[in-house]
Order: structure tokens, then sequence, then C-alpha cells
């Protein structure tokens, strides 16, 4: 069985960072393409940033300049360094990640269970 856990989340100023971290574990064969989505309430969830070992990385206008999305390969963990945090970043973060496993003979996608973070102004 194949699990993501996120880590990371918490209450910080504006201005201020944070620094998620996403950990895949179980019975893995290889990872793909690794995700940050958020959701704020009320809202849709959105694409905030991916990492791909070919085409590298892409974020959404609204976090470009500010976050950084990376990863681990030897820990399967992907990260989200959070700078210059707004209050409208509010929103529970879940990482998501396309990953084959043991069992399964294709990729599939994974989710995380969310990670709370708050912006205050």
């Amino acid at each position: 069985q194949v699990q993501l856990v996120e880590s990371g989340g918490g209450l910080v100023q504006a201005g201020g960072s944070l620094r998620l971290s996403c950990a895949a574990s179980g019975s893995i064969v290889s990872i793909n393409v690794m995700r940050w989505y958020r959701q704020a309430p009320g809202k849709q969830r959105e694409l905030v940033a991916a990492i791909s070992p070919i085409s590298g990385t892409n974020y959404a206008d609204s976090v470009k300049g500010r976050f950084t999305i990376s990863r681990d390969n030897a820990k399967n963990t992907v990260y989200l360094q959070m700078n210059s945090l707004k209050p409208e970043d509010t929103a529970v973060y879940y990482c998501n990640a396309d990953i084959w496993a043991v069992t399964v003979s294709k990729f599939i996608v994974y989710w995380g269970q969310g990670t709370q973070v708050t912006v205050s102004s």
C-alpha cells in the first residue's frame, strides 16, 4: 500500500515562510510527477506547483517567484518552500504524485491527507 504524508503546515504572519514536506512510502517502484495543490474555503482545489523528472518545474502564476518546489528522489519526498506568504495563500495544501507500485502495472495518482496553512495579516 502506498501512502503520502504531508507535514510542515501551520500559522504564520504575512511575509513569513513555511516549508511543506510530503513523503511517499510503501511498495514503490517509481515516482513520476509530484505536485502540490491547495484548496481554500469555498474555492476549488487548484494546482500550485509540479515537478517532473523530464520537464522540470511549473508554477501557478499566483505563486511564481515566491514558492519553490523540489524533490529528493532518494527519500521519495517532495517539498514546497513558501516565502513572502500572503493571507490569500491560506488553504489546505495537498500533495499528489504519479506512483508505480509493486502490485500495480501502471502509474496511479495518489493523494496525501492535506496540511493546513494559515497566513495572518
